[in-house]
């Protein structure tokens, strides 16, 4: 399991990167956009959309791997304030629940992806493509967050009851 487990590390590891190279890409658009309008007067028409799809694919890419490190969303204050065993059955149930609402995820957004692909769904903006595009890479983001959450929960179980060190960063 401890493989299996550093092996999607190094896979959360590289998404982490592409997430990164998409920003430097990102950035480089941007600026090469405003420089053209500037000085010619015209830039690229989908420069802004284009903007908007990197940041969701950053965040897809990069939600495993800040959970991985303990650098998600999540309320330290509580965590800090209550008994270490307390915490370590907080953590617990929001691994659980966690997974649960991955795994839900997954299954709702496969089938949104299946139906737009199924009908020909297209998304029309200054860019025109299949809608399933965007939608694909939804369920895989939430499966990967589910296994992050079941190596989370393993962790948890194997290690001290009591707080994770992340929960302890208000302290």
């Amino acid at each position: 399991m401890t493989r299996l487990s550093n092996a999607f590390g190094r896979l959360f590891d590289a998404l982490a990167v592409a997430a990164a190279l998409m920003l430097l890409a990102m950035v480089v658009l941007v600026t090469a956009d405003i420089v053209l309008r500037n000085l010619t007067r015209s830039g690229f028409a989908w420069a802004n959309e284009v903007s908007e799809y990197a940041l969701y694919g950053m965040t897809l890419l990069t939600a495993p791997w800040l959970l991985r490190r303990g650098q998600h969303v999540r309320i330290d204050l509580v965590l800090s304030m209550v008994p270490a065993r307390f915490a370590w059955l907080m953590e617990a149930a929001g691994d659980i629940v966690g997974f649960v609402v991955c795994v839900v995820m997954v299954r709702y957004g496969f089938h949104m992806a299946a139906d737009s692909f199924r009908i020909g769904s297209i998304t029309i903006k200054n860019l025109v493509f299949p809608e399933w595009w965007l939608l694909a890479p939804l369920p895989i983001a939430f499966a990967l967050l589910a296994v992050e959450f079941v190596f989370r929960f393993g962790r948890l179980w194997r290690g001290p009851t009591g707080r994770r060190i992340e929960a302890t960063s208000v302290a």
